[in-house]
């Protein structure tokens, strides 16, 4: 959740950087007022409480010094004190929770050195690495599904067949070859985080303090039956790790990676751009999460940054890191940069992973803070990327090691986790 003392202090700055990320002007301006309001109940509660204790004293003081008359006329007073202080805790309700659903609803403020913008086009290219456009120019490339056919690594009917559109099913050397991926980005981050292996489906209170609910309960699969969650990635297990806790600032930045199938209910039916492994409900991937003081999150994002580049840069894959732009950004995340991968076969550039900083946005919701050593607690902050989601990477090393007789060569750092160089043609 966004600070809203600081919405209201400095309202004007906030609410523009708001817009600019697309949030609703009237829905900042009622945030704002109901604030306020909220402020003005608080008070008039207090200062009706503060009567009604009063004057309940002065009853019992004339009761028990005998005037009657005055007990009684006081007694109907506190009466009416009653009726006005219930009406006020009514009315306080009200806008305590209209309050607290657009205050879940309400984006995280991006930081000042965010690329302002409106869609993806406004977007800044940080660098390239690897790609020549040359390279590709007058050749024909083969899209990783009729590689994958061919090769009978993937078998998208029968994931259809058993679960509907978009589940796909890795078979033999494809299933070797996912696995693989998965055990290269471990190792490639064992030491620099510690790897946790968390459930794949949480309580409603963690999905909520991740940012994720009431906002996109209709991109998530739920199982109402038991009030749980299928997580979308790791990130959100490993975000609510510490939910209400006070951490010691020594123990930060908390580095940590988890390894779990994620769920999404990605919008849009099956077609181009859902075919093959560019889209999916299912899917596997490597996250990394960390949780760091508010002056380490932007050097400890671009370490994070780095350490994504890196498993794309060792398995020999062209990429590109992006910068979004405000009106690009996600709900959570107050900057993002993208790391995406070339598929020549359909000629795209494929986002294989987003790393974030999310302030203090989900540290607020959960109540994760830490002890300052000057004395009391601020709020952590979050960040979170992608150290390898496989589909999208999977077939991207398709893609460009395809050779003339249909083999597939293996990039050199899977080598040791696929225990083959080629995947030989059937």
């Amino acid at each position: 959740m966004i600070d809203l003392t600081k919405l209201v202090e400095d309202f004007e700055n906030t609410k523009a950087a708001l817009v600019a990320k697309r949030v609703d002007p009237a829905s900042i301006d009622e945030l704002r007022d109901l604030v306020l309001l909220r402020r003005k109940l608080t008070t008039e509660k207090q200062e009706k409480q503060t009567a009604l204790n009063q004057k309940s004293k002065e009853v019992g003081a004339k009761y028990k010094e005998g005037k009657k008359a005055e007990g009684d006329a006081l007694k109907a007073e506190v009466a009416g004190i009653k009726d006005a202080l219930a009406s006020v805790e009514a009315e306080y309700d009200e806008v305590e929770k209209k309050l607290d659903y657009i205050h879940l609803t309400t984006a995280n403020v991006p930081l000042p050195d965010t690329p302002r913008g409106e869609s993806a086009d406004d977007n800044k290219l940080i660098k390239t690495h690897g790609y020549n456009e040359a390279d590709y120019a007058g050749r024909t490339f083969t899209p990783h599904w009729e590689i994958a056919e061919n090769l009978g690594l993937l078998d998208m009917e029968r994931g259809a067949k058993i679960s509907g559109s978009m589940f796909a099913l890795y078979r033999g050397r494809g299933a070797k070859l996912l696995r693989a991926l998965v055990q290269f980005a471990l190792k490639l981050n064992d030491g620099k985080y510690e790897e946790i292996m968390p459930p794949h489906f949480v309580r409603t209170d963690t999905f909520t303090g991740t940012g994720h609910l009431p906002k996109m309960a209709d991109d998530a699969y739920a199982i109402e039956r038991d009030g749980l969650w299928a997580i979308p990635t790791a990130e959100v297990a490993l975000t609510g790790l510490y939910g209400g806790e006070i951490l010691d600032a020594s123990t930060l930045p908390k580095c940590m990676m988890g390894y779990t199938v994620c769920f999404r209910r990605e919008a849009g039916a099956a077609g181009s751009e859902t075919r093959g492994l560019q889209r999916l409900h299912e899917f596997h991937k490597v996250e990394l999460v960390k949780i760091c003081l508010p002056e380490q999150s932007e050097s400890e994002h671009e370490k994070m940054l780095a350490d994504c580049e890196r498993s794309i840069e060792l398995l020999e894959l062209p990429y590109r890191v992006i910068d979004l732009c405000t009106g690009d950004l996600g709900f959570h995340a107050a900057r993002t940069r993208d790391i995406e991968v070339y598929a020549p076969g359909t000629k795209k550039w494929l986002e294989v992973s987003s790393v974030g900083i999310f302030t203090d946005y989900q540290s607020r919701r959960l109540n994760i803070r830490y002890r300052k050593k000057e004395g009391g607690t601020a709020f952590v902050h979050f960040l979170n990327g992608s150290g390898l989601a496989t589909p999208r990477v999977f077939a991207a090393i398709l893609e460009h090691n395809l050779q003339e007789d249909g083999s597939v060569v293996v990039p050199k750092v899977l080598r040791e986790f696929y225990g083959a160089d080629v995947i030989e043609p059937l």
